[in-house]
């Protein structure tokens, strides 16, 4: 992945039958495939894989309920699609018998928190893994979060998981972070992210930003899960104007074509106005 040339595409796509927005949609596996396809068409650069939901409230799966909503999805993806293809879970089983398969990284909300293993699991595979911000857990992490100071607060998070990782053997090479739009989030601390990409870009690691669909744009414009389109996009605009890495979206061809506008307005601050 060439996370320098432009901001990537995360395509989401949730094999679950609780996830906030699109839950249900691709619980069968041969949809599920066929909508990584899809996305991969519409301009997909990585497909993000998750078989477990965690939106605020939810609770955690047995290892064997999501290992069987995963893998035959993963395996026909990588049969089927030549970009990378993430597993989002926090289960270093999960994450294993995935990375066996070919799958190329990590995505761990837990920020390698929440399984010990984890940590070991991307060591031997030697893959990116994606470390997350969250506060709390999925079932407890929207009940009146509080912060001090967000931004400071989340910087030496970040710096502790990272030193963690490294100190394991990880390789800096290999990390990107994400704040955690939504998860243990007030709803100005989403938008301060987005303002703020590069404040987490001076730690000097890749950023990946997931705003797509959340409940900060439908408290915002109130609208339901099914009309925040726009929301998502003037989201993932505005991270990718702020210098993003990496978007996790479900809109890609929508998401596609947004950012190949902010990418020419980009290009042209850099030849200067006439």
């Amino acid at each position: 992945m060439n996370l320098d040339e432009r901001t990537l595409i995360m395509g989401v796509l949730n094999v679950t039958p609780d996830s906030f927005s699109d839950g249900g949609k691709y619980i069968n596996p041969d949809v599920a495939v066929k909508r990584g396809i899809r996305m991969v068409e519409e301009g997909a650069d990585i497909i993000d894989v998750g078989g477990e939901s965690t939106r605020p409230g939810s609770t955690s799966i047995s290892l064997k309920e999501e290992i069987e909503r995963v893998l035959p999805v993963v395996k026909g993806l990588l049969k089927e699609i030549d970009v990378p293809v993430s597993i989002d879970t926090y289960k270093s089983d999960v994450a294993e018998i995935c990375l066996k398969e070919g799958v190329h990284i990590v995505n761990d909300i837990s920020g390698l928190r929440f399984d010990d293993r984890m940590v070991d699991v991307v060591i031997k595979y030697d893959v990116p893994v994606i470390i997350m911000h969250i506060k709390g857990t999925p079932k407890d992490m929207q009940i009146n979060p509080h912060y001090d100071n967000f931004l400071e607060e989340l910087k030496t998070y970040f710096k502790n998981r990272i030193e963690f990782a490294v100190s394991r053997g990880v390789s800096r090479e290999k990390i990107i972070i994400d704040p955690g739009i939504g998860f243990g989030k007030r709803l100005q601390d989403n938008f301060s992210i987005l303002q703020n990409i590069r404040f987490f870009k001076e730690l000097g690691y890749p950023v990946l930003i997931g705003a797509s669909r959340k409940s900060f744009i439908g408290k915002t414009i109130n609208e339901d899960i099914n009309n925040r389109l726009e929301g998502s996009l003037a989201s993932a605009s505005i991270a990718c104007y702020n210098g993003v890495n990496i978007v996790r979206v479900h809109d890609v061809k929508e998401t596609k074509r947004a950012l190949k506008i902010v990418e020419s307005i980009k290009k042209q601050k850099e030849y200067g106005t006439f």
